[in-house]
């Protein structure tokens, strides 16, 4: 009744926009995909798609089929990739998602011992998922979430791999350069930098300037790391961001660290996982060496 096929078709129709265009891209004929859905809307005894014009409208129905082609189609293409890999002796390809801008640099370090230890596997970063990448994990695009806030969610898993400090990043001629620790109404007279996030998703904010009811006085966003330090370093604001990166840009450019409030303010970086997957060899490694890189992971070792 219902096949893989008509799946493919409700997609397609919906991205391109009409029955010709979709038959194309399939590489079938008009009137043998307008055929098949037919006979498919025949035997479901309902409508699919409703004409308006030369248009098509999803009906209620199909506006369900639809979403059923969304999720189901990019497992079935994965199932098929890894049952080819396995075929052809391969492991293929561990697909990395970005959740966080600062967490790339850390990602390095972590992926160039691990292709060294696993040669037969490759690895794709896909940073378009910053900032909403737990729809990717579900809908099969990425099959590991680099995060600093993990969601908790039935059929995911997250394990902690990195601990950092979260830390006011200033210029070295700054007045809060030489404090022992930041204050929250310290900052209401800055101009604060951030990455391009809401700020309900900014630490800065929700643990520490909203609990006391301080804004800064300007909220300006900065895609690359390097610029925003630059920025801070000429005195054109402060920032936020992981102590270690900090660290890194010590003697490159003149910005020094301040912790925020006396206890500072703790955060992880988070591999999240389907967790059907999670046991799986090469990314169950993968884990491993973010957990602990100074220890060597060798291909086929078992975790």
């Amino acid at each position: 009744m219902l096949e893989r096929i008509h799946l493919a078709i409700v997609q397609e129709v919906e991205k391109q926009g009409s029955l010709t265009a979709a038959a194309d891209v399939l590489h079938v004929t008009q009137s043998a995909l307008s055929h098949s859905m037919k006979k498919l809307e025949q035997q479901l005894g309902t409508a699919i798609w409703l004409r308006e014009g030369r248009s098509l409208r999803l009906t209620q129905a199909g506006q369900y089929l639809l979403a059923v082609a969304n999720r189901v189609l990019p497992q079935l293409g994965l199932a098929e990739e890894r049952l080819r890999q396995f075929a052809a002796g391969e492991r293929g390809t561990l697909r990395i998602g970005m959740e966080c801008h600062p967490c790339y640099q850390w990602l390095l370090k972590v992926v160039s011992p691990y292709l060294a230890a696993w040669p037969d596997v490759d690895v794709d970063v896909k940073q378009k998922f910053q900032f909403g990448g737990i729809g990717a994990l579900f809908g099969y695009e990425v099959d590991l979430l680099v995060t600093p806030d993990p969601l908790a969610k039935p059929g995911l898993v997250f394990e902690p791999v990195f601990d950092y400090e979260q830390v006011l990043v200033v210029a070295r001629g700054h007045r809060l350069a030489e404090v022992s620790y930041a204050r929250p109404r310290q900052l209401a007279q800055e101009t604060l930098i951030t990455y391009p996030v809401p700020t309900e998703r900014l630490d800065i904010y929700n643990q520490f300037l909203l609990p006391e009811g301080i804004t800064p006085r300007r909220h300006k966003t900065i895609e690359t790391t390097d610029i925003m330090l630059q920025m801070v370093a000429s005195g054109r604001g402060v920032a936020a961001l992981p102590r270690w990166l900090v660290e890194e840009y010590a003697g490159k450019i003149d910005v020094v660290p301040v912790r925020l409030g006396p206890r500072g303010i703790a955060k992880q970086i988070s591999l999240g996982a389907r967790e059907a997957d999670i046991a799986i060899d090469y990314l169950r490694a993968f884990v491993e060496l973010a957990r602990h890189p100074a220890a060597p992971l060798l291909r086929g070792l078992a975790i």
